[in-house]
């Protein structure tokens, strides 16, 4: 069985809520996973479904709302809302929320709605404000007006991939030596975020990685001499 569309499908947004932000989607970043869910691979998608991490401009605030305006510039990622009440919530580790955080697209608002995702034009988001918080968490993310909303939608996944556990092992310290394997879409914003920091980058992308070794085993320590080759084999030292 098959189904086709004849055009774009219409969807009302939805509703803004007291702590929402309303956001038109001006540029969308997009990545495997815009591959993965809408051909079911995980035999969960919700259609009709679209995806994107946003950059936005604010249109409407709910009445509780106070660090956006509309006009502003913001960006919007992978979640858009969370319970704001757990242990990981308020300790800036919203994607472990223990009552499941909400995805941008496939997936369901804690009001029962769906969210369909961000390649469309415009989203609803809640500001994620926290009085329990450690960090300044929030879902919607004021961007620079002089930074170029086409340049920020990729930095609301690839870029928070990276910059994250960057951030957990505190390498914003200028100084420090980083190591990048592997120059795709998010090694090379390592890179970049690295060489902005002041860190001492170094960069490899193999050719190919041959283990001739049986079995489970880490990998990490080999990864060490990937720096001094293009092609990295692996050999085991005994007879399985």
């Amino acid at each position: 069985m098959g189904i086709a569309g004849d055009g774009p499908q219409e969807m009302l947004p939805e509703n803004v809520r007291a702590d929402d932000v309303s956001v038109k989607i001006t540029h969308c970043g997009v990545c495997y996973a815009k591959v993965i869910w809408p051909r079911n691979k995980f035999g969960d998608a919700i259609y009709p479904m679209v995806h994107g991490w946003l950059a936005c401009i604010v249109q409407e605030v709910g009445p509780n709302v106070h660090r956006f305006k509309v006009g502003d510039h913001v960006g919007v990622g992978t979640y858009t809302d969370s319970c704001r009440d757990c242990e990981y919530c308020n300790n800036g580790q919203e994607n472990y929320c223990d009552k499941e955080a909400v995805y941008t697209y496939n997936h369901f608002d804690y009001d029962g709605t769906i969210t369909h995702g961000g390649f469309s034009t415009f989203t609803v988001v809640h500001e994620r404000v926290s009085s329990k918080a450690l960090f300044s968490n929030q879902y919607c993310f004021k961007i620079l007006e002089d930074y170029p909303l086409a340049s920020a939608a990729p930095l609301l996944c690839a870029g928070i991939t990276v910059y994250s556990p960057m951030m957990d092992h505190k390498m914003n310290q200028p100084g420090k030596s980083l190591g990048v394997i592997g120059l795709g879409g998010l090694g090379h914003m390592a890179v970049k975020f690295g060489k902005a920091l002041g860190l001492k980058v170094q960069a490899k992308s193999l050719d190919f990685i041959i283990d001739t070794t049986s079995g489970n085993h880490p990998i990490d320590l080999y990864m060490i001499g990937a720096f001094l080759c293009d092609v990295l084999i692996i050999i085991s030292s005994y007879f399985s």
